[in-house]
């Protein structure tokens, strides 16, 4: 379960940030009725709130046709939350509009602020964090392993495909509404997580409600799992698409921003966390 006691004031510039809002409840999340299997789990409480991310251990894979062979790791049983995210924004001052900085590969910067409603207005406690660029997302795992002293980072594509599958075939079409948000249900929007029912190693929202950043061996990312905006039918635990100019195409500024796409809304992340 995750709770937030603040949140951030909405600022004009270069990326969305949320304005304030009051502490809400705890999140219900919708009960499975199939069995779950009972992997190793864990929780990390980011530091100076009460925010937690949950985690389930992924045990070792054999080498398959599909992917080689990979080693445990954990990784999050839910997308990473506008909560969760929050933190990370007000850990450090933002970025600076514009700026074009190459960052080292354990340099950790911040987005910059937003001239947009970063949520859109669809909801914040307890749903996905979106239009988030690759940059931010990465962005927030560094600053994660530096606060948490474990290793965070984006899974890669055969990690992602292999915690979605579960080990069990995946439903598909219209077998597919009790557990993702898709074109047919959720109403145009992203959805709060863990609504759904879970997938047999007890992770919610792996297809739809947000397509969920992955990296791949060339070191280019893709974004995985189709979204809300997708049909049914297109959704799967293969679906995969690059990014394209479309995904800034209303962005107004020169050069455009490097922390948030804003058109977007359909992109998200979760994280994965190396024994």
């Amino acid at each position: 379960m995750l709770l937030i006691t603040f949140s951030l004031p909405l600022a004009a510039h270069s990326g969305p940030r949320a304005r304030p809002r009051q502490a809400p409840a705890y999140r219900r999340v919708a009960a499975a009725p199939r069995a779950v299997q009972a992997l190793p789990r864990a929780s990390e409480t980011l530091p100076g709130s009460v925010v937690k991310i949950d985690l389930v251990e992924v045990p070792v894979q054999p080498k398959s046709a599909a992917h080689p062979e990979l080693k445990s790791y954990w990784i999050a049983t839910t997308e990473t939350t506008w909560e969760a995210f929050d933190v990370f924004l007000a850990s450090g001052p933002p970025s600076v509009a514009y700026d074009q900085t190459r960052y080292g590969a354990d340099a950790i910067a911040r987005p910059s602020r937003s001239y947009i409603l970063p949520d859109l207005g669809w909801g914040h406690h307890g749903y996905p964090a979106i239009n988030v660029s690759i940059l931010s997302a990465r962005m927030f795992c560094r600053w994660l392993s530096s606060v948490t002293g474990h290793t965070y980072r984006l899974p890669t594509a055969e990690e992602w495909e292999v915690a979605c599958r579960a080990g069990r075939a995946v439903p598909a079409g219209g077998k597919l509404a009790p557990f993702a948000w898709t074109a047919e249900n959720s109403d145009r929007k992203t959805q709060p997580v863990g609504r759904k029912l879970p997938n047999a190693w007890g992770l919610y929202d792996m297809l739809g409600n947000v397509g969920e950043w992955v990296s791949v061996a060339d070191g280019n990312s893709l974004l995985s799992g189709g979204a809300f905006d997708d049909p049914a039918a297109a959704v799967s635990p293969t679906l995969r698409k690059k990014q394209t100019p479309a995904w800034q195409e209303t962005d107004p500024q020169l050069p455009k921003s490097r922390w948030w796409l804003s058109d977007g809304h359909f992109i998200g992340f979760r994280v994965v966390r190396e024994r």
